[in-house]
This record gives C-alpha cells, structure tokens and sequence, in this order.
C-alpha cells in the first residue's frame, strides 16, 4: 500500500513500498524506459536486485519516490532527488514513466512539478539539475516547459546503435520554480 506523501491533480508520490519490486524489475528491463536514462540500459536487473534496491531504498529513507494514479492507485513510474547536498541546498532529479498506456498524458510532467515542489519547498533546496540524452525530445520539452534551461552540453556522450547523441544538463532555481507554480505543500 502506497501513503501519498505529496498529490497533485492526477498523480501523487509515495515512499516506496514492497511491492514496487517487481515493477522496478519490469520497467529497469526495458529498454524503451532504461535508454533515455543512462547507465540502466547496461545493467541486468532481476527480480533479486529490485527487492535488494527495494529495501534499501526504504531503510534509508531516500527521496524515492514511486508515481501513481489518484483515481486507480496504480504506480506507473519512479522520480527520485538524488546526490541531495544540503549545505549547498543543491540535488540531481531523475524520473521516468514506466507504464507504456501512461506516456505522453502530462503524468511525468505533474509528477516532476511535485517532485520540484518537494525539493524547493519542504527540503528547502536552491537549485535542481537534471541530466537528458539529446534525443530525448519529448522530456526536454516537459523540462523547458517547467521552467529548466540549458547550462552544459557533453557533446556524442552517449552511443546508441553506431550514433551518438549529446548529453544535456538543465537547471532550475528555486525562484524561477516559485515564480511559475504555487506549492501544493500547506502549512
């Protein structure tokens, strides 16, 4: 079962909980979820290591957070604050949707916004970055729509199949996320 810990209209996060497994095993075989992300497409993920990942993740009580439907309760992707540096109030964000029937429906860009929302607002961070493949066209577009811009560029980062593609770092800032959107956090 899956505790909301910040909602939006159509999607809330939650901690991750067990059952997660066998999803993260599902989604981090596939390449259609793991090529946009970087390294994950190389590695082998059974069920074995998602349980193991699964854990570790709640033991730590990271900022891991499983996406899921506000109407069905179904968890549908991952997004993740990572590389957290309090002192600097920086942190890398991660996500990605996992079910195929859920991309393109505007589910990673809420998710990401209250990702964000989280990160700005209850960890009291400065500034998010992200990285993305250049071929990744469609989570560039989510990114820049809420607010991310542009500040490096590695360029044939990454090879797939014989081509290379450019690695792209984005960063949004604290005041240019409160500018855009109000919190969904209440006090």
């Amino acid at each position: 079962m899956h505790d909301p810990k910040i909602s939006g209209e159509r999607v809330f996060l939650a901690p991750v909980a067990p059952e997660d497994a066998a999803l993260w095993a599902k989604w981090l075989n596939d390449p259609e979820v793991t090529l946009p992300l970087g390294d994950e497409a190389y590695i082998l993920y059974g069920a074995e290591r998602a349980q193991m990942d699964v854990r570790e993740t709640a033991e730590r009580q990271g900022r891991v957070f499983t996406i899921l439907e506000n109407e069905s309760g179904r968890a549908i992707g991952r997004c993740l604050l990572f590389d957290v540096n309090l002192v600097d109030r920086s942190a890398m964000a991660g996500i990605f949707i996992g079910e195929k029937d859920c991309r393109g429906k505007g589910y990673g860009r809420e998710s990401m916004r209250l990702l964000l929302d989280f990160g700005f607002n209850l960890l009291n961070l400065h500034s998010i970055m992200l990285g993305v493949f250049a071929f990744n066209e469609p989570a560039i577009r989510c990114y820049r729509s809420l607010g991310f811009q542009e500040i490096g560029r590695r360029r044939d980062a990454r090879w797939i199949c014989g081509k290379a593609y450019d690695g792209i770092l984005m960063d949004l800032l604290e005041d240019e996320f409160r500018a855009r959107f109000a919190s969904v956090v209440r006090v």
